[in-house]
């Protein structure tokens, strides 16, 4: 699919196939044109160029009451003087339901989001919480094939969003709906995906699991991107099958490439990513077999409750984060110490 508006290529050349029950992120940065593509899905914009298909039929020329799918929105958009249970009726009764099947379904969904008690309050006596339970009740009970949310838990505050996010996955498994979500959170799409297709510039920067996209990123822009990682400047010595020999300031390092990148060529500059928390200091003496091994200087140690944030600096003068648990081997700032982690995981990403 593309979507240009004017001059401007919102969604560039996109492809990608969706599993009947899968709950697949569309991740990114603001202007990436994850929203734009759900959009084009939903049917509120006509792509410029390419197709939309469900279930075998082409849907991109429909409008979005004949697509059976349902869109949820960040402001949930609930009708203040209809009760919980009319808001979430509302659809069915547009469809001209028999009210047996009305009341039977929209008692089913409310059972299964957890406000059968608050059938009859308006939504301003409702938490955000709430409220943001009413919307996927409301597009649940009219049972669409696919339910489209853009960025529905951004308006909740920090704690509020952590138990939506469990109860949104939840509900997901239970229901078996296919689920397409869009945010620019990666510890959101982390947490709820089966599958995350981080987008760049209106394409898809890499699609895969949410392990394979943070511990195989294919660029630099994904490592960077998907959770905090150390990137060091290295030059390739030597590549053999999926495994490439680097110079990192000096040091001999190996690292695998990622399968569904660009293989570098002896001599050419790469970005050696590996994440703080793979990292370890090692004792005087100890040389892990497997492991990769280089020497900086202890700059800081931030405490943060589950771990400390160490920040060091290579001879060359490259920074490090490392995280360690607070218990573990006490550094102070000056202090030289020797960093291994396995040569598995990290990962060569060409430049």
């Amino acid at each position: 699919m593309t979507k240009r508006f004017g001059d401007f290529v919102a969604v560039d050349g996109v492809s990608l196939a969706i599993a009947p029950g899968e709950f697949l992120t569309l991740l990114g940065a603001s202007g990436s044109g994850k929203t734009t593509t759900l959009r084009m899905i939903a049917g509120f914009d006509q792509p410029t160029a390419g197709e939309i298909w469900m279930e075998g039929q082409s849907i991109h020329l429909l409008p979005p009451n004949k697509r059976n799918v349902n869109t949820v929105f960040q402001n949930y958009a609930l009708f203040p003087h209809m009760s919980v249970w009319d808001n979430v009726a509302y659809g069915l009764k547009m469809r001209r339901v028999a009210k047996a099947e009305i009341a039977e379904r929209v008692g089913q969904v409310l059972e299964m989001v957890h406000l059968e008690q608050l059938a009859r309050r308006a939504p301003r006596q409702l938490s955000g919480g709430q409220q943001q339970r009413v919307a996927l009740a409301r597009a649940l009970v009219n049972r669409p094939k696919v339910l489209l949310l853009d960025e529905p838990l951004g308006a909740l505050d920090l704690k509020l969003r952590k138990e939506m996010q469990l109860e949104l996955k939840h509900l997901q498994t239970q229901v078996g709906i296919t689920f397409v979500y869009v945010t620019h959170d990666q510890e959101e799409a982390l947490t709820m995906s089966n599958r995350i297709a981080l987008m760049r510039a209106g394409r898809i920067e890499q699609a895969g699991t949410p392990q394979e996209i943070y511990d195989r990123p294919a660029t630099k822009y994904v490592a960077d991107f998907i959770g905090e990682t150390n990137l060091l400047s290295a030059q390739v010595r030597a590549v053999a099958g999926d495994r490439a020999i680097l110079d990192v300031e000096g040091q001999t390092i190996d690292a695998p490439v990622p399968a569904s990148g660009s293989v570098p060529a002896a001599g050419s500059q790469v970005w050696l990513s590996v994440r703080p928390e793979v990292m370890a200091i090692l004792r005087d003496g100890e040389s892990p077999p497997g492991h990769n091994v280089l020497v900086g200087t202890v700059q800081e140690g931030l405490y943060a409750g589950s771990l400390t944030r160490l920040r060091l600096r290579l001879a060359g003068g490259t920074s490090l984060v490392l995280h360690v648990a607070p218990t573990g081997t006490a550094v102070a700032p000056g202090q030289q110490v020797r960093i291994g982690w396995p040569a598995a995981r990290g990962v060569c990403l060409a430049e």
